[in-house]
């Protein structure tokens, strides 16, 4: 059956094709590399809250238009200096929304990023990049994973520090729906 890494990976080449499939991923990371590189957009205009996600904008130098994304930040139970920042956000062009999670440096890297949703293992993101701010595991949201994520009551990020030890990060989904529905 194969790992759910592999799964997940498997499915995005079969349903789009290879070549469709890297495109949609840098065409991803290219319409919203100011995201990540502005720290200031975590500090955006705050247009909505629903349940604990924030609906941020903010105009970036030089584009035409602002751009917006969903965002939570959260911290492990027994590990308060353990913190991730979840942003959901639809491409330029609007026909991708990408999941982006930005966890801390020093996490095992090859392990990927894992995600259950309400205890129902969805599988794994592997890291695209690391920066100064932390590591960034990012995947295309395909229809079944936003029906999980706008269904689900709790997503768990599980992050490595060795191929034996994971942590849990727990994500609360209430006003997910609602807030993802506001995203321009």
């Amino acid at each position: 059956m194969g790992r759910p890494s592999t799964r997940l990976l498997r499915s995005l080449i079969s349903q789009k094709g290879l070549g469709r499939a890297i495109a949609l991923i840098l065409l991803g990371l290219a319409a919203n590399f100011l995201i990540l590189q502005s720290p200031a957009f975590a500090q955006g205009l705050v247009k909505g809250k629903f349940g604990d996600w924030e609906l941020r904008c903010e105009t970036p130098p030089g584009a035409s238009r602002e751009q917006c994304a969903l965002l939570q930040s959260v911290a492990a139970e027994d590990k308060p200096n353990v913190n991730l920042v979840i942003i959901i956000l639809k491409t330029a062009d609007n026909k991708s929304r990408l999941l982006r999670v930005i966890v801390p440096l020093g996490v095992l890297l090859p392990a990927g990023l894992g995600l259950k949703i309400d205890q129902i293992d969805v599988g794994r993101a592997g890291f695209v990049r690391c920066l100064p701010s932390g590591c960034v595991a990012e995947v295309v949201i395909e229809d079944g994973l936003l029906e999980q994520l706008s269904k689900g009551k709790t997503g768990t990020f599980i992050i490595f520090n060795t191929p034996e030890e994971g942590i849990g990060i727990p994500l609360p989904l209430a006003g997910f729906r609602e807030g993802y529905d506001k995203l321009p």
